[in-house]
Order: structure tokens, then C-alpha cells, then sequence
């Protein structure tokens, strides 16, 4: 409480600035030791000093009524709270606010390689065949190697084909960071029949034995061939989302795309196999082969769940493959548009594919089924049918 003009009555202001407890007895008696106050002062300062001493007394009603509203909602939340189940089955219940809460006692993720894969993501990188798909998930690793150790499942070379790629003209052989394991099939150990199984199983017994966080496994159809069929795709997912979330790992799968035109923009399409399989990846990103010339690649970012979209059509990274001191790497050279390094589409092209799609509605195949085969959205294959129909 503020009571102006008391300066002439020191002792009476001394007591007055010790009353205000929020009681409504104190309050009482300090209306009237103000008053009294007030006898010798002049009629403003009067004035002044009641309607501030009533004021506070107002103040301190509206404050005790919020309090008490605040109790009470503070108890109808414990008690919601003790009604609702923290878990059912398999399921973990929790308010959005304690998930928050919860979650932010822990450390957000840091990238681990550019804003295209982030710690705790199972990401997924794709791209037609001699595009370098390895060579670019090699480099990947040995930067996080730097750091943390990683796992390199390669079921594509050979140590010999491995040990090739990273020697120069000179014999002389790249020098991996010790954080960087490797791991390939020992084919006499192979059984074919069960064989999908076993090698998820090992990979968890892996990662689990050698302590690495970061897994990369070249490549998807080596651990799942059959990834067209929705329901193996999914329950391969499932599996290794499992490992993931039981482990706290982050791994990044490599798979191929059927061939496509280097006419049309890469999309979620091209990623072979099930659709199911696209949705399960936290995030994606592919490599594209420029119609421009032939020995540049460029990378885009499909799909994001954490950090920015930085890299797509508008934005992607233009490399060029070198040799630098015996390792074989992506070089960035530019940022720049998809359409830029994409193959103009002629009239040919343009009748080829209408041709195609209808050749395929004829055959009675869907239009989901038709986009799928000839690599354009769904929207055009529609289109394509109206024009002709």
C-alpha cells in the first residue's frame, strides 16, 4: 500500500506500510489509522490518501478471490489427473502439458549431417543405380565418425571393392577415423530361408555389442527384398523403429529407385518399393543425376520432421564427384532449382509417355497403379485419360 503525502507523520506512514497482509482486520485498521492520519494534512492529500488506502483494499479482495480460484483449479486438475490411466496395453497415456514437460528435460537433437538426418530419425537416402548412392552414405559416416562411432553395415562391396574405392593412382589409401566399423555378410554363414530375420537380429546384436549410436545399412533390399508388398514393408519398419526406440539409435537406410526420366522432378514416388515404407522414415532425401552433364549430382531433401526444409526443388545442392587424398566424395559446388538440372521434355517424350498411360488404362490398371508405373502424379495420369477419353 502506497499512502501519498504522509511525509509530515513518519510513524504513522512506518505502520502503515507494514499492514498490508492481505487480512481483512488489518485492512480494517489501517483505513482508520489513515484516517486519523489524515486530521492535520490538507483536503488533497485527504483525498489522496483514502483513495489509495481503499484502492489497496480492493486490489488485495481481487487478488485473494484469483488465489482462491487458482486453488480450486489446481485441485479439479489433481484430481482429473488421478483418473486418467498412465498406461493401457501398449499404449502410454499422458496430458499434452506433462509430455511437454517431460520431453523438455531432454536434449533436442543435434543434426548429423547437414539438416537432412537428425539424431534419433530413421532416415532413408535414395537414388537409381551409379549414382553414388554408397559413395555419398560412406562420406556421411566418416564425418560422424569424427565425433561418435558408427556402424557401417555394407552389403554392396566387397572388402576388396571396398579397399579399391579408396586408393588413389598412387596406391595410396584413404585413412579412416577408428570411430568408423564396417560390417559385411559372412556369406558361409548365409541361410537363405531365414535369413530377412537373422539379419535384423544380428544388426540389433551389433550395434548393441560394439556400443555405436549411429547405424547406416547399404542397403534396403539386402534386409527386406520383398519392400513392394505393404504389409512386409510395414512389419520390416515396425522391427527396426523397435530397435531404434529400444537402443536410442539413429540409422540411416540406403535404398535404390526404379529407373526414372531425367525429365521429371524426383518425388516420393521414386523410392522403390511399398508406400508404407515412405511413410515410416522420420526424414528422406535422394540423388539426382543433372541432364546438363553427366558427372554432376544434386541432392534434395524430401521429407522433414525435425529442423528446416533447406534443400528442396527450389534449393538443391549441386556436387561433382572427385578423388581428395584417396577418398571418393560428393563436392558441393552450387545451390540451385531441380528444373535447372532437369531434361527438357520433347514432343516425343510428351506422346511416349500419353501412349504409355492409356496403353495401361486400357489394360484396366488404376490410375494409382498407372502413376506408380510411369513415374508422374496422379494428377497427370487424370489428365491424360480426360484428354483421350
Amino acid at each position: 500500500m502506497i499512502i501519498i503525502g504522509i511525509a509530515a507523520t513518519p510513524s504513522v506512514a512506518a505502520k502503515s506500510v507494514n499492514l498490508y497482509k492481505g487480512d481483512a482486520k488489518i485492512q480494517k485498521n489501517s483505513q482508520s489509522i489513515a484516517v486519523n492520519a489524515t486530521k492535520s494534512l490538507s483536503p488533497t492529500i485527504v483525498l489522496s490518501t483514502i483513495t489509495t488506502t481503499t484502492n489497496s483494499s480492493m486490489e488485495t479482495g481481487d487478488n485473494m478471490g484469483i488465489l482462491k480460484a487458482i486453488e480450486e483449479d489446481l485441485e479439479k486438475s489433481e484430481a482429473v489427473k488421478e483418473t486418467i490411466p498412465e498406461t493401457v496395453g501398449m499404449l502410454c497415456i499422458k496430458s499434452a502439458n506433462q509430455t511437454l514437460m517431460e520431453a523438455k528435460q531432454r536434449p533436442d537433437p543435434k543434426p548429423l549431417w547437414l539438416s537432412l538426418w537428425y539424431e534419433g530419425e530413421v532416415c532413408c537416402l535414395f537414388a537409381d543405380s551409379n549414382l553414388g548412392k554408397s559413395i555419398y552414405a560412406v562420406q556421411i559416416a566418416d564425418s560422424i565418425a569424427q565425433t561418435q562411432r558408427v556402424l557401417y553395415f555394407d552389403f554392396e562391396l566387397s572388402d576388396k571393392q571396398f579397399q579399391l574405392r579408396y586408393t588413389d593412382k598412387e596406391g595410396n589409401t584413404y585413412h579412416f577415423s577408428d570411430n568408423f566399423l564396417r560390417g559385411e555378410i559372412n556369406k558361409e554363414l548365409l541361410d537363405v530361408k531365414t535369413f530377412e530375420d537373422d539379419i535384423i537380429n544380428q544388426i540389433e546384436a551389433a550395434a548393441l555389442q560394439t556400443g555405436a549410436k549411429v547405424l547406416i545399412i547399404d542397403n534396403l533390399t539386402w534386409i527386406c527384398s520383398n519392400s513392394e508388398k505393404g504389409d512386409v514393408a510395414g512389419q520390416f519398419m515396425m522391427k527396426v523403429i523397435k530397435i531404434k526406440k529400444k537402443y536410442d539409435l539413429s540409422l540411416l537406410i540406403i535404398a535404390h529407385t526404379p529407373k526414372r526420366s531425367l525429365s521429371s522432378a524426383i518425388t516420393q514416388n521414386d523410392l522403390a518399393g511399398s508406400k508404407k515404407l515412405y511413410n515410416f522414415f522420420d526424414s528422406c532425401f535422394s540423388i539426382g543425376m543433372s541432364a546438363k552433364d553427366g558427372g554432376l549430382r544434386y541432392i534434395k531433401q524430401m521429407k522433414v520432421r525435425h529442423g528446416e526444409y533447406e534443400y528442396g526443388a527450389d534449393n538443391v545442392i549441386v556436387c561433382q564427384l572427385e578423388q581428395i587424398n584417396a577418398f571418393l566424395q560428393f563436392v558441393p559446388m552450387e545451390f540451385a532449382t531441380e528444373r535447372e538440372h532437369l531434361k527438357e521434355q520433347s514432343e516425343n517424350d510428351v506422346l511416349e509417355l500419353e501412349n504409355t498411360v492409356m496403353e495401361l488404362h486400357g489394360q484396366g490398371l488404376s490410375v494409382r497403379a498407372i502413376e506408380a508405373q510411369v513415374n508422374v502424379s496422379k494428377s497427370k495420369v487424370q489428365r491424360i485419360i480426360k484428354k483421350y477419353e
